[in-house]
């Protein structure tokens, strides 16, 4: 093992640097990775761009943390850990795992009742307690909760299991049924997640919306039955037109854009469901009496992945879902700030955006291109 290893440091906002640090050494019941892939998520993008959810406002204290190697959507092979760590998680040295994003402490309020994803220290790789992947090796602590994933997967694929846990949550927060018309905003890597989440459910309708046609090419391919283009059509009187004049039954939220918020509660059905994913940028404001004396909504929010590791990784097993386009771009870890910007770049013709260390220079896909 090198005992040293470059790494992306947070080091505020807006100042992310490919450090060397000291490779870290696993203590007892722990684990160490060599880092397969990490995808890199809007979350990422908004905390290096100073959003007040991570750095503090005059509503609520930081979260952030810096000093702390970057990434959170990760997979790694197993390369140091002792028979406890190894026995105690069913793997072997050369195996692939998956990490899930949050570090839970299991002795908060909400750890006991078993809503360990809501953990009140709220500890999580790349930002908070625990460093991150954004390197060519990580810890995984003992309180670390993994999940065995194939290595037939390509490394790029295997780390989308993080971001399609999370969209598959925010599916199940929607307690779809058969006969629902669903709506999924954008068709970004959350979006085609809940779209190809919202398929295995196989409701009436999977309507999708996003303001890229090759976008939404990639949504039919995930599962959608319809797609519309917001930018060309009305998706309010379209999805009214579709439903004899009612609406929706349950719209998911995953384009991080203010304007989506209004969009949704106005194309909902009476007594329909909301299920809000995104993290946003900055405030959305709507009008809550739609919410209560107009359509009485349920309007529910969804946050990270719980329970859905293992039917997210075996999804991607399967075959199914057009990863080849999904999985757009990866970078070396020296070109992580490139990575960034072209996630911050609506019009770069990225989907999913992944940093593999173990690569020389970036490699795009076929099926879209900067």
């Amino acid at each position: 093992m090198p005992s040293t290893m470059r790494a992306v440091v947070v080091h505020g906002p807006e100042d992310y640097r490919l450090d060397t640090v000291p490779v870290p050494t696993p203590g007892p019941g722990e684990l160490l990775l060599k880092v397969d892939a990490v995808g890199v998520c809007a979350s990422d993008l908004k905390c290096y761009h100073g959003a007040a959810k991570f750095w503090g406002d005059e509503n609520r204290p930081a979260w952030a943390e810096r000093d702390r190697i970057a990434g959170h959507e990760f997979v790694g092979t197993v390369v140091q850990g002792d028979t406890t760590a190894l026995t105690r998680r069913g793997v072997d040295l050369g195996d692939r795992i998956a990490c899930e994003q949050i570090v839970p402490c299991g002795d908060c309020r909400y750890c006991l009742m078993g809503a360990y994803w809501m953990c009140a220290p709220h500890d999580m790789f790349g930002f908070k307690g625990f460093d991150g992947a954004m390197a060519e090796y990580v810890l995984v602590p003992t309180r670390a909760l993994t999940h065995p994933v194939s290595r037939d997967l390509a490394p790029h694929v295997a780390a989308f299991a993080e971001p399609l846990s999370c969209a598959m949550h925010a599916v199940e927060r929607g307690d779809i049924h058969f006969d629902d018309v669903v709506v999924i905003a954008g068709a970004g890597p959350i979006g085609l997640g809940a779209i190809a989440g919202t398929r295995q459910k196989n409701p009436r309708l999977v309507i999708a919306l996003d303001m890229s046609d090759d976008k939404l090419a990639l949504a039919r391919q995930a599962g959608a039955d319809l797609t519309i283009n917001i930018t060309t059509d009305d998706a309010v009187q379209k999805i009214k037109d579709l439903t004899d004049g009612y609406g929706a039954d349950v719209y998911i939220e995953a384009t991080g854009h203010p304007s989506a918020v209004s969009q949704g509660l106005n194309l909902l059905r009476k007594l329909g469901t909301y299920v809000e994913y995104s993290v946003f940028g900055s405030n959305a404001s709507v009008d809550w009496s739609i919410i209560s004396d107009d359509k009485e909504l349920n309007v529910l929010g969804a946050h990270l992945g719980p329970h859905c590791w293992p039917a997210a990784i075996k999804l991607l097993e399967s075959g199914t879902l057009p990863m080849d386009q999904i999985c757009t771009h990866q970078f070396p870890l020296d070109r992580f700030q490139d990575a960034l910007d072209l996630v911050a770049d609506s019009e770069g013709g990225s989907v999913k955006v992944s940093i593999v260390p173990t690569l020389t220079h970036p490699t795009t896909s076929t099926a879209i291109r900067d």
